[in-house]
């Protein structure tokens, strides 16, 4: 093919791209409907102009159109990578990982249902093998949400059933194109009816290659891009070969999943690059990398459009029975996931409650596209399978594609308006008159400030201002007086506006780099967890939302058990100094926070409901200083470095302005203002480096600092320190309960915990200890002790607090002081722990 033809057409086909978007919002359709139907008409026309004997100048065209070198992979080594990939990195992780069971449950037995119902279904009604068949469901289970997302976003949907659709979509993806080549595997070795059990046994093994393949290639790529630190574009430049290469890897070294690899190598860049990266080269990333994905995704849709003309040639009167056979039951088996399982799941508390008006719209939105198509076309091409099982595969699945974006891609929008989702609730209603309120406030302290700078003409400027202020109160008195919402609306109205307030406020010391990329992410989770937890639960979820943002993690506690029991302290080193870094971070946010309560929520909601969310910013704040001063007493030094690293980061920010604003007046030139900003950069690199966390030291510190240690040396200090174990508890969580065996004894390091005994409670702080008096005894606890605060705890087990016992006559004095307190003789108890030296 010429390449000046080739260059024409391709370029043309960027134009149509660049054309399909706004008119898809003109039409109101889906982005990829529009697409669709542009690439089908071209192909459709280039072909009547080949047939119709007409010559003319546009014919080398419509000749370049259909020799297009379009075969399958192309679609599955060039453009599905990059959607893949673009996908992961455009992912909350955190607030993924949220779900990950209804996103994993969804996704994977979505895709088994779906094939296996078609599968069955088509082997009942076509002569086709049941191994064809199985393809053909596999082909045609994924799924492509963007119309539904897209539709949800508008509409103001619940974010947490977007995140659910989306994950569960890219997974989807994963899944099924892993089950196709499974059974393109059995079609091409001739295996008709391949047994269920051994197609199935093989499918964890190409997930799990895929997900080793993919995690290596990310790692490896992280660590280069670590090197190359003041060099942008080569880390952009490692990125953009690492899905390919994780692809490649996993399909013809290691024989998994190449799909699962790309997922696996996304999801690791996106959970490690952000600490590796300065904020602006990851920013500038993924920015690149939406492009990318904008033009793949546009590109595959509108290629495999054009080949669907060509997939319909031989179609027959029974292939369109088959077809409707497909439909139906890929419908089935989406419902039977969204109206039987999501519920179950639901019941469970896996799931988010999802209403059935959304359920709805979710089943006609499961639109297919080029994903389906592609594989298809792999299917069309292969030489290893038999020539009717291509013709019905082809026909089949593009019949399909069709059906779901021509009928339910035109009609999703009357579906979703018939159903009511349009319409925005009260409470949403209510927000937007408060955002109106709330901006318009900002508008005119803005514009106040910028006559006064520009010294306009009073009277105008008076006149102006009258008719704003009269707009302004118009907004804030709708917004008072509005009788649809109920005082506790109103409390909730304030609460997602606090929230997103806390927001704004990671995302502006992200912008100033007084924060990492990485810790930013974290702090933007736990504000979107507030905003929906106050949406959802009103104050109940935004407290509940509140002390998960300060609870102890499954991680954390993972990495407290490989510490204890394997002696591996980095994981637990890592974790404690983001948290610490974290519990900082967000403490001077939430003190900021007051005055946005003050001058924005008190104007519009009134003083009570002001005064309410001042006692939960409150009580937040001092929640969060409690947990960050039981990590300072435990690691003073660590606490000291990061308020200097804070510092040095705030320092060079207010430099770097002070270059900028010189570099503008004209003060410094070009050359020296490149120089001074080199020189920021390194500085602000070595800044960067998070402080080293050294538990055996700081272990040491603490201990020595325990007011029941105090008589030990450092040599059985130091004994001591290797016999204790860390234990990590949440608020609210049961340490010990009643009548369980006595087997160890608690110090607590930081936190508080509340003992509960015969009816009466009372409370513990910091440096006491508990369970010691029922390990003396020798009896079934009668206590229940509860934590009321995150709480770090010391657990020594029976044997080696007994001999502890015998050797501190404090520690002795201590189990004296707390047997007195609870009206037990201590005499009986120390008895057989006679007092020794030291």
């Amino acid at each position: 093919m010429d390449i000046v033809v080739l260059t024409t057409v391709v370029a043309a086909l960027f134009v149509v791209i660049a054309l399909a978007e706004p008119l898809a919002a003109w039409a109101r359709l889906p982005y990829s409907v529009i697409l669709a139907i542009l690439g089908i008409l071209i192909a459709a026309g280039a072909t009547l102009l080949l047939r119709s004997g007409m010559s003319g100048a546009f014919n080398p065209v419509a000749e370049a159109i259909l020799a297009l070198p379009i075969r399958s992979n192309v679609f599955l080594y060039v453009f599905l990578p990059t959607l893949l990939f673009q996908v992961t990195l455009g992912m909350n992780l955190r607030r993924m990982l949220d779900d990950w069971v209804p996103i994993l449950v969804l996704a994977v037995v979505a895709v088994v249902v779906a094939t296996l119902a078609v599968g069955y279904a088509l082997a009942w009604v076509s002569p086709l093998p049941l191994a064809a068949c199985l393809l053909v469901g596999a082909i045609v289970s994924t799924t492509d949400p963007s119309a539904v997302v897209s539709i949800f976003r508008s509409l103001s949907a619940p974010r947490r059933l977007s995140r659910i659709i989306e994950g569960e979509s890219l997974l989807n993806d994963a899944a099924a194109i892993a089950l196709f080549g499974l059974f393109m595997g059995f079609v091409m070795l001739g295996v008709p009816d391949p047994g269920l059990v051994d197609a199935l046994a093989r499918f964890p093994v190409l997930i799990a290659g895929g997900v080793a393949t993919g995690w290596l290639a990310a790692r490896v790529a992280v660590w280069l891009m670590g090197l190359f630190g003041r060099h942008e574009l080569a880390q952009i430049t490692i990125s953009v070969a690492l899905p390919y290469l994780a692809y490649i890897g996993a399909e013809q070294s290691v024989g998994a999943s190449g799909v699962i690899a790309v997922v696996a190598a996304g999801l690791t860049l996106n959970l490690t690059g952000p600490g590796r990266l300065p904020p602006q080269a990851w920013a500038n990333l993924r920015e690149i990398w939406d492009l990318l994905a904008h033009w793949a995704g546009a590109l595959i849709f509108i290629l495999a459009a054009l080949l669907i003309p060509r997939l319909l040639e031989e179609v027959r009167l029974n292939d369109i029975a088959l077809v409707g056979v497909v439909i139906a039951a890929a419908i089935a088996a989406r419902a039977v996931i969204l109206f039987g399982l999501l519920p179950l799941l639901t019941l469970m508390r896996a799931s988010p409650a999802v209403e059935r008006r959304y359920r709805v719209a979710i089943l006609w939105g499961g639109l297919r596209g080029a994903v389906t198509l592609a594989l298809a076309l792999a299917v069309t091409e292969s030489f290893r399978v038999p020539l009717e099982v291509k013709r019905v595969v082809g026909i089949l699945a593009t019949g399909f594609t069709l059906f779901t974006l021509i009928v339910q891609g035109i009609t999703l929008r009357p579906v979703i308006r018939a159903l009511g989702l349009e319409r925005l609730s009260p409470l949403d209603q209510a927000l937007s008159r408060q955002v109106v309120a709330v901006a318009l406030q900002t508008v005119r302290e803005d514009v106040a400030r910028t006559t006064e700078t520009y010294e306009l003409e009073h009277d105008t400027v008076r006149a102006e201002a009258k008719q704003f202020g009269e707009r302004l109160d118009q907004a804030v008195k709708a917004t008072e007086e509005n009788e649809d919402i109920q005082d506790r609306d109103r409390i909730t109205l304030g609460l997602i506006a606090l929230a997103g307030a806390e927001r704004d406020a990671v995302v502006a010391r992200l912008r100033e780099r007084t924060v990492s990329s990485r810790l930013a992410e974290r702090l933007l989770s736990d504000a979107d967890r507030l905003i929906e937890g106050a949406r959802t639960g009103g104050r109940l979820g935004y407290k509940r939302a509140a002390r998960y943002g300060l609870a102890y993690r499954r991680t954390f506690r993972g990495a407290v058990f490989l510490h204890n029991r394997l002696g591996l302290s980095r994981p637990l080193e890592r974790l404690t100094a983001n948290r610490f870094e974290r519990l900082l971070s967000k403490r001077l946010i939430l003190r900021d926070l007051g005055g946005f309560i003050d001058g924005r929520i008190r104007r519009i909601h009134g003083r009570r409901v002001a005064e309410l969310l001042h006692d939960l910013l409150s009580r937040r704040i001092e929640a969060v200083e409690t947990a960050l001063e039981g990590l300072r007493l435990q690691y003073p030094g660590h606490a000291e470095e990061l308020e200097r690293r804070l510092i040095r980061r705030t320092a060079l920010r207010l430099e770097e302005r002070e270059y900028e604003l010189m570099r503008e007046d004209g003060l410094i030139g070009p050359e020296l203002y490149t120089a001074l900003m080199q020189d920021i950069t390194a500085r602000r690199a070595a800044a960067e480096e998070q402080p080293r966390l050294d538990l055996a030291m700081s272990g040491m510190e603490m201990v020595r600092k325990f007011p029941l240690f105090a008589d030990l040396d450092e040599d059985r200090l130091g004994r001591l320190c290797k016999a204790l174990k860390t234990r990590y508890v949440n608020a609210g969580e049961v340490i010990l309960r009643k009548d369980a065996p006595p087997r160890q004894v608690f110090f607590i390091a930081s936190g508080a915990v509340e003992v509960e005994r015969a009816g009466q409670t009372w409370r513990l702080g910091r440096g006491e200890m508990f369970g010691q008096l029922a390990v003396l005894m020798q009896r079934p606890r009668r206590t229940e002790v509860r934590a009321i605060a995150p709480c770090m705890l010391l657990e020594l087990d029976e044997a080696r607090f007994r001999r502890l016992l015998k050797r501190s006559p404090i520690l002795r004095a201590g189990v004296r002081d707390s047997a007195g307190k609870r009206g037990i003789a201590a005499d009986g108890l120390l008895s057989n722990t006679p007092a020794q030296g030291g």
